[in-house]
């Protein structure tokens, strides 16, 4: 017996064979002027960290990015920033750098990324090879080296890089990580 069912706007077709066709191919950029533009950007970035003491080691600062279904574009990196805090020499580990679909311990699916720091700037640049496409929730996961040896507030500012050439970005606003003293009695 032949199973079939109807998929939007694919017709009759085996329960398999439309659930194929209803994952098309990654969304193609839209292009004007020779820039990469999001039709509809994320808006907004979340920020996890689970360590809050200065001078902590093995922590991960996690980023999440929500693309919408209509972003026109696939997720082509991101580019976190310090612009607040007074502790500017911490150490970011590009190498050690991750990305995932989902959200933290939620994790999904890895992602592959290419991560560089520039630490004149403070400046993390992750990009993706394979772009993350629209619908995903994607979260960056930054490992530097330790927390930073002052307490502060720490902002990062965040923008999101639509996949292809000449890529235009989208501001996501900041994320805000409060470092507190170690506790002393």
């Amino acid at each position: 017996m032949l199973n079939l069912c109807r998929a939007p706007g694919l017709g009759w077709a085996m329960p398999a064979l439309a659930a194929l066709q209803v994952m098309a191919a990654p969304v193609q950029a839209v292009e004007v002027a020779g820039q990469t533009w999001f039709t509809s950007p994320p808006w907004k970035v979340g920020f996890t960290n689970y360590y809050w003491y200065v001078g902590q080691v093995a922590v991960t600062y996690y980023f999440t990015v929500t693309l919408p279904e209509r972003a026109g574009a696939g997720l082509g990196g991101l580019t976190i920033q310090q612009t607040r805090g007074v502790d500017r020499s911490f150490q970011f580990a590009p190498e050690r750098t991750e990305a995932f679909v989902g959200l933290p311990r939620r994790e999904g699916a890895r992602i592959p990324v290419q991560a560089q720091f520039d630490d004149q700037a403070r400046r993390v640049t992750v990009q993706f090879p394979v772009p993350p496409q629209p619908g995903q929730t994607i979260t960056v996961a930054l490992k530097p080296w330790n927390n930073p040896f002052q307490a502060d507030t720490y902002m990062f500012s965040v923008q999101a890089l639509p996949a292809g050439p000449n890529p235009v970005p989208a501001s996501l606003g900041y994320a805000t990580m409060p470092i507190f003293s170690a506790i002393r009695f």
